[in-house]
């Protein structure tokens, strides 16, 4: 028999059945529980504690520090697979092998070609628009050119929907980066990797032969692993319940690209910078703003360290803080705002207060030091940050749709006012 949860309301007692994942997960089911009880429902805001659905794709343990991808350690496919392999990998489930791989890759670089009008639509942004603005507009307008849906029962045209954003993607993340810049727009290579491409599309100039950098594609790449998937976050959840209604992928992604931007969640790489930039501003003096950051009374908030679901360490920034030193080390970049960072970055990991309150540097921190040491705009980070969680939402998309998860339509409680008559304008 299986196990079973009992809840008591009113002197009246209800059995709920216990769900248990692989990983040994619990969660109760109360799918049933507002008929069964004659309307009654729970109540968590932000849903903290509220499975919205059963899916296959991410594993994660705040209180251990464990992330895997399709049961794959975070830490052994950011040393030996490459970004391409991960997308493959949540996307359909296991791992390319050579000739998938390589079909994969080429049918993206096929579909890396943007219709010309979509040059019309960015043209009308202002420099000053903010790229995640652009970003999403630019994505959402993908599918007035792909006007078709995607019929989720075939395979083929599941895939072929698949390999054209993740071809135009990255077109579109350079181009928005471009026009910020006021640099002319451009296309990548078929004879460059993924990630290559990437660089070469947002960094090459007109004028001169761009050279890539091994490390600088290393530490790319392993970012774009790193924020390849997160589980039920803002934006994923944003694309699920999108996709619920059965809207486009295009534009189920676009959403996701929208609930990204806020500063709580892909932004947080951003106010990184922004506060090591006030810290300069101000002097400098990292040991002052450690001593506020450790003051309750003082509003100051450290940003980029501890996380909100990894209660131990965000394994992630273990992974990436190899490739920040070695970018740091490699580039000889003299910077007063990273030099900051380091700063910040070792005292607190030497400082008893953050040690024993498990305050590490997490990914965030280390992937705004990386993008700040490439020169990318403060404001583009969440567009990168945009690039990487592209296959995770794709991901996402695809299971929901596979599953027929129901249209998601949270409920409830309602504390306005009760009903009252209607009092005419003259009278009121």
């Amino acid at each position: 028999m299986s196990e079973k949860a009992t809840l008591g309301i009113n002197g009246k007692t209800y059995e709920f059945p216990i769900v248990k994942g692989t990983e040994d997960e619990l969660g109760i089911d109360i799918s049933s529980l507002r008929n069964s009880t004659g309307g009654i429902i729970t109540l968590d805001p932000g849903f903290k504690n509220t499975g919205s659905c059963e899916s296959a794709i991410t594993f994660l343990d705040g209180e251990k520090g464990i992330l895997h991808y399709r049961g794959y350690s975070i830490e052994e496919l950011a040393e030996k697979a490459e970004f391409l392999e991960v997308a493959y990998l949540l996307i359909f489930g296991e791992l390319p092998n050579k000739e998938q791989l390589d079909k994969f890759h080429d049918d993206i670089k096929h579909q890396s070609v943007v219709d010309e009008d979509v040059k019309k639509i960015l043209d009308a942004f202002p420099k000053s628009a903010h790229p995640m603005g652009v970003l999403s507009s630019l994505t959402s307008a993908l599918t007035a050119f792909n006007p078709s849906s995607v019929d989720v029962r075939s395979e083929e045209a599941m895939y072929k929907s698949i390999v054209k954003i993740l071809g135009k993607f990255p077109v579109l993340v350079s181009w928005t980066l471009r026009k910020k810049m006021g640099q002319p727009l451009n296309y990548g290579s078929t004879s460059l990797g993924y990630v290559e491409n990437v660089l070469q599309m947002m960094f090459s100039q007109p004028n001169e032969e761009y050279v890539l950098n091994p490390i600088v594609v290393e530490a790319l790449d392993k970012l774009l692993i790193l924020h390849a998937d997160h589980e039920q976050n803002c934006s994923t959840s944003t694309v699920r319940i999108a996709g619920s209604s059965h809207a486009g992928l295009f534009v189920s992604l676009a959403s996701g690209i929208s609930a990204l931007w806020g500063p709580l969640h892909g932004g947080a790489n951003q106010a990184v910078i922004e506060m090591l930039e006030a810290i300069q501003k101000d002097g400098g003096d990292t040991k002052k703003y450690m001593a506020k950051a450790k003051d309750k009374e003082d509003p100051f908030r450290l940003m980029g360290f501890g996380h909100r679901v990894y209660k131990n360490f965000d394994p992630r920034a273990k992974i990436i803080k190899k490739a920040a030193d070695a970018i740091l080390n490699d580039l000889g970049i003299e910077d007063p705002i990273l030099d900051i960072a380091k700063g910040l970055e070792k005292e607190a990991l030497e400082d008893s207060y953050f040690v024993d309150r498990k305050l590490y540097p997490n990914v965030d921190f280390y992937s705004g030091v990386i993008y700040r040491a490439l020169g990318i705009p403060t404001d583009m980070f969440t567009v990168m940050f945009a690039l990487g969680r592209l296959p995770g939402w794709i991901a996402q998309w695809r299971e929901m749709r596979l599953n027929k998860e129901p249209i998601g339509r949270p409920r409830q409680i309602y504390i306005g006012k009760t009903l009252r008559p209607f009092i005419p304008v003259e009278e009121r």
